[in-house]
């Protein structure tokens, strides 16, 4: 990095000499430090809770801040153009290194992405950010927030550490999405709104400062001003007759850590190849030769933004250091219980194997535990494990059976035809089984439903008492419980195939074969029984108005109180009605109970089985 530039106002007191001093051992130790913390974390990714120190560096499209980072590492080495050339946050770590024993000094840098690999050629670093940009935000201007991390070793450099994000812009172009300036200002707040960030808000002097959006972002972030620093830049192309001198000394918009200003390569520059020791050259002269600057050295040049983020960073790192070491101590008990949990580790295969096996046997006991009730670890808001495998059985299956109606779409025209078609073209003298059995299955095939969702439920509930048995050391082997999981699983769904087969075999035993002996089924025999037990109970209770039409009754045709008596007789043979043509509807009414027929109560009777 070429030398300071001289300026004509006083050199620095004793007391500002000395605490460079005090400050340079600091920031030498303290620096490296909390970069490699930066490498552990970024490798850890989400899961790191811990808030590093570091520079971030905000602007609008086109403001220099790219070229800012180029002055202040010696080297040409970012990805530059007039459209958006940072689209991924690049994280720069500089780290100062000594000059070899004759003099020689060797700059190279190193990504974290591509571990051992040194680049010598800063243009390779270019073509590899440039590179590892499209791999991830692709290669029409798209906008990528995951980082490139990449340290460069010079002894031409102070330890700083800057994050380089994407410009703000207005206008999406290419693969930008319409609402490309709301997420790169999302973007950048996640990096500056955080209090252990420091803001390097970047300005270009030919615009209003007052409309900075990286002054505006930086407010919004820092309304206090105690961790922004302003950078001025193009200095050189401002309007003649105009200066930044009040702008400067935070006349205009104040910042407590105040303002740089420098002057960096312009286009031409670049495209002639001019090298940056000769821009630094050019900016010193350009300070000099402006008397408006005087009184000003500490505030302009590139040399001196780079002592300003030294010393504003080791001083901001001395002040959160307690807390940052208080967090990383909380951190490091809690990771050391986590891997005291997860035992010692066992490289034998046969203590791999003991180990594994002990393990199943833990698994096995606490899911019977929990099947049988004897779980520590049980729970007062809700059935689970074998309590809810009984609840399932005595109230969910059983309610669902009770809801089966036995008699549901099943008529007496139902129960007619059916004889009827059982028959044939002949009158039956006994009503036939094949009607009964047809029926029959058919009502009984509506169990089937109830029995298969009942064992579902068994399965569902084996299957969550499977992943509530947590067993201590599964949590070493996260790949040995998704395994486990996946085996039993597989293994209680393997078993409920048969068990709703066996149902299903169980439910056509039931359809092919009537138990005609179990005392709960109503014979023939049986049903005239009761029919007739229904008829005295009824002659009983009726005795009066029987007195009162006894004598219609005698004045009744001879030949219809025998038809009567005939009906009667031939209902007490086994229930069996002969063909005897059209009875009268008021006997039908008699002998029906609580207004059914006879037919249909008989059906009603055997289907109560």
């Amino acid at each position: 990095m070429a030398e300071e530039p001289a300026s004509p106002s006083p050199a620095p007191s004793p007391a500002a000499a000395a605490a460079a001093a005090a400050a340079s051992p600091l920031g030498n130790s303290v620096i490296p430090i909390v970069n490699k913390l930066q490498d552990i974390f970024a490798q850890l990714g989400s899961q790191s809770t811990i808030e590093l120190p570091q520079v971030s560096v905000v602007g609008s499209q086109s403001s220099g801040k790219s070229s800012v980072l180029e002055s202040l590492v010696g080297r040409d080495f970012l990805p530059r153009g007039s459209e958006i050339c940072t689209r991924r946050p690049l994280v720069l770590q500089l780290l100062q290194t000594k000059r070899k024993p004759d003099g020689a000094e060797e700059e190279y840098g190193e990504f974290l992405h591509l571990p051992g690999k040194r680049f010598y050629d800063f243009s390779d670093i270019r073509r590899e950010i440039q590179a590892e940009t499209e791999r991830e935000a692709g290669g029409n201007k798209g906008v990528s927030d995951k980082q490139i991390r990449l340290k460069i070793f010079s002894p031409n450099v102070l330890d700083i550490t800057l994050v380089d994000l994407p410009g703000l812009t207005k206008v999406p172009v290419g693969d930008q999405p319409s609402d490309i300036e709301a997420r790169i200002r999302t973007m950048i707040m996640s990096y500056i709104k955080v209090p252990s960030c420091l803001i390097l808000a970047v300005t270009p002097a030919n615009s209003d400062l007052a409309n900075s959006d990286a002054l505006q972002m930086a407010g919004m972030a820092d309304p206090d001003g105690h961790r922004t620093i302003g950078v001025i830049t193009k200095l050189d192309i401002m309007d003649r007759g105009t200066d930044a001198r009040n702008l400067l000394l935070g006349k205009v918009i104040p910042l407590r850590l105040g303002y740089v200003g420098v002057v960096n390569r312009s286009q031409e520059d670049i495209m002639l190849n001019r090298s940056i020791k000769d821009a630094l050259v050019a900016e010193e002269k350009f300070f000099r030769s402006r008397p408006v600057y005087n009184g000003l050295a500490d505030r302009c040049g590139v040399p001196q933004l780079a002592k300003k983020l030294n010393q504003i960073l080791v001083q901001h790192i001395k002040a959160v250091l307690p807390g940052l070491k208080s967090r990383i101590s909380t951190a490091l008990v809690s990771v050391a219980k986590e891997h005291a949990s997860y035992g010692e580790i066992t490289e034998s295969k046969a203590g791999q194997g003991a180990l594994l096996l002990n393990i199943l046997s833990k698994y096995s006991d606490a899911f019977s535990s929990m099947v049988e009730g004897k779980n520590e670890a049980m729970s007062t808001s809700e059935l689970s494990g074998g309590a809810r495998i009984h609840y399932i059985f005595q109230s969910i299956f059983v309610k669902s059976l009770e809801e089966v109606d036995p008699c549901e779409d099943l008529t007496d025209d139902d129960i007619r035809t059916a004889i009827q078609n059982a028959t044939g073209p002949k009158s039956a003298l006994f009503v036939p089984e094949v009607p009964f059995e047809v029926l029959i299955r058919r009502q009984i095939a509506r169990l089937l439903d109830p029995s298969i969702q009942c064992a579902r439920f068994i399965y569902d509930e084996l299957m969550k008492i499977s992943h509530r048995c947590l067993v201590n050391e599964l949590q070493r082997f996260p790949v040995l419980r998704k395994r486990m999981d996946e085996v039993i699983g597989n293994f209680l769904w393997e078993g409920l195939e048969p068990s709703e087969t066996m149902i299903g075999h169980i439910i056509e035993m039931e359809m092919d074969y009537i138990n005609t002996s179990h005392p709960n089924f109503v014979g023939g025999s049986k049903a005239v029984e009761l029919a007739m037990q229904q008829i005295k109970s009824s002659r009983v209770s009726l005795p009066l108005s029987r007195q009162k039409d006894g004598v219609e009754n005698d004045k009744a045709p001879t030949s219809e109180r025998s038809v009567k008596s005939r009906g009667i007789l031939a209902r007490q043979v086994n229930g069996i009605i002969p063909d005897q043509g059209v009875r009268p509807g008021a006997d039908a009414e008699k002998v029906a109970p609580s207004g059914k027929s006879p037919s249909k109560l008989r059906w009603i009777c055997m289907l109560n089985i």
